[in-house]
């Protein structure tokens, strides 16, 4: 009996392993979101002193190379899982599962090779960095794998899919170091931040569809989320994520504060993105090609790195306390 997918799609079912479909699958253009790594990197190199470079760039490599293979395991999982609905969507039905260019049982196959080829090289880091690759792995199962999968209840599925941010920057971190751990105000911004990108692209998405039933037919979710209950959610995390980093700033690096416009420049470029028709917030692959959000993201990263490094007295004398501490009973 023919596969329903191949039905879908037209095509004839493979009738050998189609290695092109594979490493699709595996899509490898998607390892664009392991930058979210850096700056954990950049902020453990601003703690931490590093005195053997050669080995800190063996290091990153190998790490860089293991979180891919690991985000690779993760994105065959999602494709297997979400095939049916996949037929739903105008572009992904012709993706190699729903389009019957790959064996579900190959699928599988490839999904635990490459988590355990990842595993592998991240061991070679440190353990604590192959603990950040088990717990990436293991919320792409809690988002996918039914009776959980997050990813179909509402504000869940942003809250799950965005915490991998954090668990990027905890391995960028461990990458580095492993004598100290990542700040938790900094790494519950960081959650926020992707809680607010990955809402911009649920907006995105539910855009992009006629009406509410076919966008249901395609996420679960989408059956409640509403255009108002999206935005209303997007500002919510954009104000978190604030909220969290300032704490950080105040308690660990003042300079930093001096960075907050650029941060908002990054936020509010990727808002103009969302809103465009087809947006490439759909895609995150595709956010390299929008030039005013990368150059905002490169400024970004470049003063960040500077104020981690460089020591600014007028800052903290700026912002210094000027209210009385406490006051006298006779006040």
């Amino acid at each position: 009996m023919m596969n329903p997918a191949n039905e879908s799609s037209g095509r004839k079912p493979a009738s050998h392993a189609d290695w092109r479909a594979h490493v699709a699958m595996a899509r490898p253009d998607y390892w664009f979101k392991n930058v979210f790594v850096l700056p954990g990197v950049v902020v453990a190199l601003g703690t931490v002193a590093v005195t053997d470079w050669g080995a800190f760039i063996q290091r990153l490599v190998l790490g860089l190379v293991a979180i891919c293979l690991v985000a690779s395991s993760n994105y065959t999982l999602n494709e297997i899982l979400d095939a049916p609905t996949d037929r739903h969507h105008a572009t992904k039905r012709d993706r190699p599962i729903p389009s019957g260019r790959v064996r579900v049982s190959l699928a599988w196959a490839q999904w635990i090779a490459l988590f355990a080829i990842g595993m592998a090289l991240g061991i070679r880091v440190s353990a604590l960095f192959a603990t950040s690759l088990a717990a990436l792995w293991f919320m792409a199962c809690v988002y996918n794998i039914p009776p959980v999968r997050s990813k179909d209840q509402p504000y869940v599925d942003v809250l799950s899919e965005a915490i991998n941010n954090p668990i990027r920057m905890v391995a960028g971190w461990y990458i580095v170091t492993t004598a100290t751990h990542a700040p938790a105000s900094l790494l519950l911004s960081y959650w926020m931040i992707g809680c607010y990108f990955m809402a911009l692209k649920r907006y995105a998405e539910l855009a992009g569809f006629p009406d509410r039933a076919s966008a249901a037919a395609y996420r679960r979710s989408f059956a409640f989320y509403t255009p108002e209950r999206l935005i209303v959610s997007i500002m919510f995390y954009a104000a978190a994520a604030m909220l969290f980093f300032g704490a950080f700033c105040m308690r660990y690096r003042l300079e930093l504060i001096l960075s907050f416009p650029l941060v908002a420049l990054v936020m509010a470029s990727y808002l103009r993105v969302a809103l465009k028709p087809d947006s490439a917030a759909q895609h995150p692959e595709r956010l390299y090609r929008e030039r005013g959000l990368m150059s905002a993201v490169v400024a970004t990263t470049i003063v960040m790195v500077v104020l981690l490094r460089v020591d600014l007295p007028a800052v903290h004398r700026f912002v210094s306390p000027t209210a009385p501490a406490q006051y006298g009973p006779g006040d």
